[in-house]
């Protein structure tokens, strides 16, 4: 139902074996991008996914390891003879910030710029809600959750009991009203209560903070930094405003997620896999994640 791919693990600069932060969300045949770090679209070349589908990019913020791949990116999508318009979504200044990187040629595309100007802000597009949440780094800097709502179970006996026309069921089911005449049908006449959706949570370069502890609720996957695995680099996370593995482990389990991945690895961190016994210990749904880690979530019965 949901297609999640963190095309890149990477933070401050790409290796060899290792792209930066960047994800890519497929939903109802529309994609959506969070960061685009130097190297992104060689990554989801390599994970053999397309750029046509993206019409929504978000940025956290606009650190270069974040934001630098950009530029390659609508050049990439302008000749390929894209049309349809790309809306991108970010702190305030991200229209002066992308036109301060762009020197293509002008594109045969119209962008949308939505600027958050708010500490929590939410969108509704393509079926699915985005909300950004304010998170501590030391720029502005924004976390991201996608949630996914589902209707109750369409309740057949309830819809002939009503005398509802059978053509007008689809209609109802996705939770439309329909007038037929002097009758108007509407979605709690047939459907039970709502049922659990799906919901996804990235945040990279902050603090851990009551807004992402909040927001990444229940989620069905948590993507969270983790700068640092070794415990000695506690107080150089709080300098600069970072995480360790066992502070992003502990929001998860306070956030009571399903399950967590980390990223956005400090390029001196080049085996970030043996520090998990210690992070399990905190939260045992923890990964250590590898780029173009993928995951496809549905719907809970």
């Amino acid at each position: 139902m949901l297609d999640v791919c963190l095309l890149g693990t990477g933070g401050m600069m790409p290796l060899p074996y290792r792209w930066l932060t960047s994800l890519l969300v497929r939903y109802n045949g529309s994609s959506l991008l969070i960061d685009c770090g130097e190297g992104t679209q060689i990554a989801i070349k390599e994970k053999g996914w397309s750029f046509k589908p993206i019409d929504v990019i978000c940025f956290t913020h606009y650190h270069g390891d974040h934001i630098s791949g950009l530029p390659g990116l609508l050049l990439t999508m302008g000749n390929a003879d894209r049309t349809e318009p790309l809306t991108l979504i970010g702190p305030k200044g991200l229209e002066r910030v992308v036109n301060s990187l762009r020197v293509a040629p002008e594109l045969p595309f119209q962008i949308k710029y939505i600027e958050i100007t708010q500490p929590e802000q939410i969108f509704e597009m393509n079926g699915y809600r985005l909300k950004a949440f304010r998170v501590n780094h030391n720029v502005t800097c924004y976390g991201y959750t996608m949630e996914i709502d589902r209707a109750g179970k369409f309740d057949v006996d309830r819809a002939n009991e009503a005398a509802i026309p059978q053509k007008f069921w689809g209609s109802l089911q996705k939770g439309e009203n329909v007038q037929d005449g002097d009758n108007l049908y509407t979605p709690d006449m047939v459907l039970g209560p709502a049922r659990k959706g799906i919901k996804l949570t990235y945040c990279t370069d902050t603090r851990p903070t009551d807004s992402i502890r909040n927001n990444a609720k229940g989620s069905d996957l948590f993507i969270c930094e983790g700068m640092y695995g070794e415990k000695d680099k506690l107080k150089k996370a709080k300098e600069y405003k970072h995480m360790t593995f066992y502070e992003a482990a502990q929001l998860a389990k306070e956030a009571e997620v399903a399950e967590m991945w980390l990223t956005h690895y400090s390029p001196s961190l080049t085996h970030p896999e043996e520090y998990m016994d210690e992070v399990k210990k905190i939260f045992q749904n923890s990964i250590a994640a590898k780029d173009k880690r993928t995951v496809e979530l549905t719907f809970s019965d």
